[in-house]
């Protein structure tokens, strides 16, 4: 038995004229605890749809989430999410929106507990000297590292990262992306992420799903990211198997561009419609 279970999800929308539009269809993963997975897709396949459906946030039209042996379909503490727009609370400082999360995640400790417990982790994302400064007075990956922080806080039976590097200059994405590879060396959560990006995939990842063109996703396959940890990202770039694996999964997006009717609707078209009405 897997950790986290994905069992045959699939996810239908409404559309405006009132049909329902399939986003993916029976999408069996399983992961086990500890492993780092990532999806990659093309917009439209339902990466995020499923993501929030593992968090809780969306439900799905079909099949069941299963962490822990149990069957999940609320938010919960044991899943924590971190997005690419940040959503961190613009009226907290560092140290308040990391500490809200650990004091709803522990909510018996004592208050002393509590603050070394915080200043730990503030630490080790890099962020000492900067614990009263608000969002607003922080670069976006500063933020974000604040975001992993938070999340890493908690300790999630499972942190989800939904393209969480997607709105920050590729400087500073790289050391980001290495500050996680680190904290995740030292915490073995596991980790379900969505990206674009194939480099990140493949630098971060246990194994990496393909997903095919929406509507009517599917998962096409597992590629196993072997490369031992701990990772230096300068090491593994040039590696004959680096090459390899990334430019399996660009033919497999290139063939399913070149599968998907240009016609067709997406999940992201419904999305944008829904946000359209509600706007109206």
């Amino acid at each position: 038995m897997a950790f986290l279970e994905v069992e045959y999800v699939s996810k239908y929308f409404s559309e405006p004229n009132g049909q329902q539009l399939c986003v993916f269809k029976d999408v069996r993963l399983h992961i086990q605890k500890s492993e780092f997975v990532t999806m990659v897709g093309h917009s439209g396949c339902g990466k995020s749809t499923l993501l929030n459906i593992i968090a809780g946030l969306e439900t799905s039209s079909k099949g069941a989430i299963i962490l822990d042996g149990k069957e999940i379909d609320t938010p919960g503490l044991d899943r924590m999410v971190v997005f690419q727009n940040f959503s961190l609370l613009p009226w907290m400082s560092v140290y308040e929106n990391i500490r809200l999360a650990v004091k709803a995640a522990f909510s018996e400790w004592q208050s002393h507990k509590i603050n070394d417990y915080v200043q730990r982790y503030i630490n080790m994302v890099g962020l000492a000297g900067s614990e009263h400064k608000k969002p607003a007075a922080l670069s976006g990956g500063m933020r974000q590292r604040v975001g992993l922080a938070r999340a890493f806080a908690v300790q999630p039976k499972v942190l989800l990262l939904d393209e969480p590097f997607a709105q920050i200059d590729a400087l500073t994405r790289g050391a980001i992306q290495d500050e996680l590879m680190r904290m995740w060396a030292a915490t073995q959560n596991t980790v379900f992420m969505v990206t674009h990006d194939v480099e990140e995939a493949i630098v971060l990842s246990d194994k990496i799903a393909l997903m095919t063109s929406g509507p009517s996703a599917k998962l096409a396959e597992i590629v196993e990211v072997k490369f031992p940890r701990p990772r230096l990202r300068e090491e593994i770039l040039d590696l004959a198997e680096f090459g390899r694996i990334k430019k399996h999964i660009i033919q497999f997006l290139k063939n399913c561009a070149h599968e998907q009717p240009a016609n067709d609707t997406t999940a992201d078209d419904v999305v944008g419609a829904r946000r359209v009405a509600a706007e109206a």
